[in-house]
């Protein structure tokens, strides 16, 4: 369980093509500290597990299904993520409930910059529309927000200094891929309201 809150940014340093799967090595001062063989470490939002881990690199698996659902399949040596370490149970959830199960995948389509923060609008899949409100939560590339507005096919967040100089979102442009999670909580009030509407049809 991860809360949104980005630890870090890391930088992949290799990328291993195999036949249905990659292999990661990605480098993370902050989060390596204690890391070992089966620890979990969300990168851009998509919980992966550590293989192996020398000084301040680590090595994770990607399988096929989640380059197919995350945009982790772009990544390429060189390129910045967004790390993070499980939650420790008894510290403060700042962010939100974040599972690092990816729900699919929006793109950035337009930065509107002001003096103290930017307003970023993201395209949003079809089938998330439903998940999305104004002023509920939504993790981007790992990063827990606030939906500022909600249309039809994208919402915006409003991004503070801190977030623009220590995440992704400070470098992505137009065009570019962003992972999308959603509220789980929202996903399982509209799982319990059908099946209380399937029973009220008996």
């Amino acid at each position: 369980m991860f809360t949104g809150i980005v630890e870090e940014l890391g930088e992949v340093t290799a990328v291993e093509t195999l036949d249905d799967a990659c292999r990661f090595r990605l480098r993370g001062p902050v989060v390596t500290q204690g890391a070992k063989h089966g620890d979990s470490i969300a990168v851009n939002g998509v919980c992966l597990t550590v293989v192996d881990h020398e000084g301040d690199e680590f090595t994770a698996d990607v399988m096929a299904e989640t380059l197919k659902r995350s945009s982790l399949g772009a990544l390429k040596a060189g390129s910045r993520v967004n790390l993070e370490r499980p939650m420790a149970v008894g510290e403060r959830l700042g962010g939100h409930i974040v599972q690092g199960h990816v729900d699919g995948t929006g793109e950035i389509l337009e930065r509107k910059p002001s003096e103290h923060w930017e307003i970023v609008k993201i395209s949003l899949p079809a089938d998330l529309t439903r998940y999305v409100v104004e002023k509920g939560s939504i993790t981007v590339d790992g990063i827990s927000l606030t939906v500022v507005d909600a249309g039809p096919d994208y919402f915006t967040v409003s991004l503070i200094p801190t977030t623009l100089d220590l995440t992704t979102l400070g470098h992505k442009q137009p065009g570019d891929p962003v992972n999308l999670e959603v509220d789980v909580i929202a996903k399982y009030v509209e799982r319990m309201l059908g099946d209380r509407a399937q029973e009220a049809g008996r």
